[in-house]
């Protein structure tokens, strides 16, 4: 599996993310994805499928070394000693002693930066997980964590498809050799009835989604597109066989608007 690396980190380009599966379904989703040849799960405590998630790996006989799992600690949890208690119960529910890469969900607006990255980068240290990054975090925010951090952070984690203008939070990350990890990478079901990007897929075979990712992962990004469908797991890891030129590249481009987000919520951040 193709892989970015940023700061230490080598994570798998295309991941299964798993927001809103739950239960029998979550772990036969995982189980499957694994089989297929995904190496990169992405789950969190506000999920409330870790359990499922840790089941799919284990049923899939996959080597743990060989997964990469991402789990979030949500906003209510950042103050030192409830991330720290928040990180162990995650493991707990997962079955693990430690995963690949820890991640703030969102930014809180109740408890500094100045408490959370310390206790952050602290898990790391306890060895609880390899990696540490963040999620949802705008340009400000993401300087203010990077000052702070006495560990590399490896990712931000926010909402990026054709549909939605990131390149001032993206140039932030490159500029900290953070990766840009996409999540809604397909916007909702948006991308699959856009003229334009279906118009891309048919010189390539490809339906419009692909085109979606393969567009996003050009830029650099990694992918987490989620789905409950077994079928479409195939469909979503089977962009690595094609590339779109430079011309197609600028056609996508242009459906980009600062408007463009679908994920948001009352105590999100002001966005750049």
């Amino acid at each position: 599996m193709q892989a970015v690396e940023a700061n230490g980190a080598r994570i798998p380009v295309i991941g299964l993310g798993t927001w809103e599966l739950r239960g029998r379904v979550c772990a036969r989703v995982v189980e499957q994805a694994l089989r297929l040849g995904y190496r990169h799960i992405d789950t969190a405590e506000m999920y409330d499928n870790e359990r499922e998630v840790g089941e799919g790996l284990r049923a899939s006989g996959i080597r743990r070394q060989d997964v990469f799992i991402t789990t979030k600690i949500w906003p209510s949890h950042l103050a030192p000693r409830e991330l720290e208690r928040a990180t162990k119960e995650s493991l707990a529910r997962l079955r693990l002693t430690e995963v690949d890469l820890l991640l703030i969900h969102w930014p809180s607006q109740k408890i500094p930066l100045s408490e959370t990255i310390p206790a952050l980068c602290r898990m790391k240290t306890l060895g609880f997980t390899r990696h540490i990054g963040v999620s949802n975090f705008t340009t400000a925010l993401l300087d203010e964590a990077v000052r702070l951090s006495t560990e590399p952070l490896v990712t931000n984690q926010i909402e990026w498809h054709p549909f939605l203008d990131q390149s001032r939070v993206r140039a932030a990350c490159a500029k900290s050799g953070i990766a840009v990890t996409a999540y809604s990478p397909i916007a909702k079901g948006r991308a699959a009835g856009d003229k334009e990007l279906k118009l891309i897929g048919l010189h390539h075979r490809k339906t419009a989604a692909q085109v979606c990712l393969r567009y996003l992962i050009q830029e650099g990004a990694i992918v987490i597109p989620r789905t409950s469908k077994v079928e479409r797991l195939s469909e979503n890891l089977d962009v690595l066989d094609f590339a779109l030129d430079e011309a197609e590249m600028d056609e996508v481009r242009k459906l980009a608007n600062p408007d463009g987000r679908m994920v948001t919520m009352g105590s999100a951040p002001q966005w750049d």
